[in-house]
């Protein structure tokens, strides 16, 4: 899971996975600013920007379960930080 910024206004569009809101959600949960998932590490500069793409991973990750039934583990998402 990476959200990679272009000229620091759009990130690059990536699958998300209920495993990948996990892992954030445990590195805000225990202060860590670096998330790591599938052999890829990210380090977020401060806090504001981990809660900002942990809330783009959770609608990115509960659109595709509703589009599925409940079932969807992944989906695209475009995130925009201005």
């Amino acid at each position: 899971m990476k959200l990679h910024s272009l000229r620091g206004s759009v990130a690059t569009i990536m699958p998300f996975t209920q495993t990948d809101l996990q892992a954030i959600e445990r590195a805000i949960a225990s202060g860590e600013m670096s998330v790591s998932f599938n052999g890829r590490t990210t380090t977020y500069r401060n806090m504001t920007d981990l809660l900002r793409a942990r809330d783009v991973i959770r609608r990115a990750v509960e659109s595709d379960a509703r589009r599925q039934g409940g079932l969807g583990t992944g989906s695209m998402a475009v995130a925009r930080f201005d």
